[in-house]
């Protein structure tokens, strides 16, 4: 794992695609700002299981006539109200989805 210190408003950037900004940083908490292409999925880490743990189940009540899955085909699941970070174009304050689940940034 790579690990990086910034300070508010620098960024780090993965790719040619995705810049992550560090927006605030109050006590042991970081508010992350990422802009990233629409198909590159942004979860925090709890919607990120949910989603999967909801793909499991979908899985094992949706089979073609063939018998095979037909769950996770290229679908996009949204999470609480759009808060679970599906991003596009550069994040405001109030909008900007947080990250975590063990990625050390400050």
């Amino acid at each position: 794992m790579l690990v990086l210190s910034r300070h508010v408003d620098e960024q780090i950037v993965i790719g040619d695609d995705i810049v992550l900004t560090v927006r605030d940083i109050r006590g042991d908490r970081v508010r992350l700002g990422i802009s990233a292409p629409r198909a590159v999925g942004v979860h925090r880490r709890e919607v990120y299981e949910r989603i999967k743990q909801n793909e499991l189940g979908d899985a094992v009540h949706t089979s073609s006539p063939d018998g095979e899955s037909e769950a996770g085909s290229n679908q996009h699941v949204s999470g609480d109200s759009g808060t679970d970070g599906g991003v596009s174009g550069p994040p405001t304050e109030e909008s900007a989805p947080v990250r975590s689940g063990g990625h050390n940034v400050a």
